[in-house]
């Protein structure tokens, strides 16, 4: 899995089972590579308008199209981000066809999204190049939560908390480092208040105004802050897991698509994503590996609720975490709030 992450994004051919070689579209190198079969995504069928393609309910489920010539690198990009649709709005004829290796067409969409790739391959391409070999099965093993283990921990003075200590978790194949920041006393007697965040450059870092992601963060650490002044604790799961788990630059390219009118997840339904990617379930994990079995959950997303509850941590409280809107992410918020089944309250 880590060498089939690391072949997509240098632009390498990968090889599940029996199914076909695939080059990934974005980080193919040069134009030398071609081919008249491409993989996408159903969403990005859609709107390629594969009429004998029925609309998928899953839009990140794959699709096998066949166009009329041979696509190289620069001719199958526009294909595959609708980015570039406004600067090249005539594509085609393609043809979808049937497809045989579906389990691995998935399993290719899936890693092209760990790799925050677009999720778009050419098919057989000529030259092919030497591709990484993986099973199906190896992007189950991969994601196991059980493969996660704390890697270190340190004492961290915060400016909300004095009394933090930050814990450090990661896996063998994920360059990924997720991160516990547990601030007050540890108590067997008092349930901690305990937030899910999930990694946010443009938000936590910069300010943005687009998300209400940096002020999520700060008002949950001031929370955690209070109830440790008062003989509580907190803890905060800092998840790397950018712009719901399609990562860094799929995120900007969903910013783009918000500019020309779509939501936050129509945006990342047309790039050919999940509307929600983020893995929950690691966060249980963390909290098993701290010794957490019981929470104080700050969240207005009760899909968070129901996947640690799932994997067997105790929800005592939900406790809202609400804050107001500004005139650049009104939409932002509504768009959780109507479509996602985030709570007000």
């Amino acid at each position: 899995m880590a060498q089939a992450i690391d072949a997509l994004r240098h632009g390498w051919p990968i090889k599940l089972g029996d199914a076909p070689v695939l080059l990934p579209v974005e980080t193919a190198p040069g134009r030398a590579a071609k081919s008249d079969r491409m993989l996408i995504s159903a969403a990005r069928a859609e709107t390629l308008k594969l009429t004998n393609q029925r609309p998928a309910a899953d839009g990140h489920s794959p699709v096998l199209m066949r166009a009329a010539d041979l696509l190289d690198r620069d001719s199958a990009l526009p294909v595959a981000d609708p980015a570039l649709d406004p600067v090249n709005p005539l594509k085609g004829p393609f043809l979808a066809e049937t497809l045989e290796w579906v389990t691995a067409a998935k399993v290719a969409l899936e890693l092209a999204r760990i790799a925050g790739v677009l999720p778009a391959f050419l098919v057989d391409p000529d030259p092919a190049g030497e591709a990484v070999e993986l099973k199906s099965v190896d992007l189950a093993a991969w994601t196991e939560p059980a493969n996660l283990a704390i890697a270190t921990r340190a004492h961290l003075p915060i400016a909300h908390e004095e009394e933090a200590e930050i814990v450090v978790f990661r896996a063998p194949d994920d360059m990924r480092e997720h991160v516990a920041l547990v601030l007050g006393a540890r108590s067997a007697d008092t349930t901690p208040l305990v937030r899910l965040h999930s990694e946010c450059l443009t938000g936590d870092i910069f300010g943005s105004l687009k998300c209400d992601c940096g002020p999520q963060l700060d008002h949950a650490l001031a929370a955690m802050s209070a109830a440790a002044s008062e003989g509580g604790w907190g803890v905060l799961l800092y998840l790397r897991q950018e712009g719901r788990g399609i990562g860094l630059v799929n995120k900007l390219r969903a910013y783009r698509l918000q500019d020309d009118g779509f939501d936050t997840l129509e945006a990342n339904r047309r790039l050919g994503f999940p509307e929600e990617a983020r893995d929950f379930p690691l966060a249980a994990r963390m909290l098993d590996l701290l010794g957490i079995h019981a929470v104080r959950l700050m969240t207005n997303n009760l899909e968070k609720v129901v996947a640690l509850e799932d994997a067997g941590i105790k929800v005592t409280e939900r406790v809202p975490h609400q804050l107001p809107a500004n005139p650049h992410n009104t939409r932002y918020l509504a768009t959780k709030r109507d479509r996602a089944g985030h709570l007000l309250t």
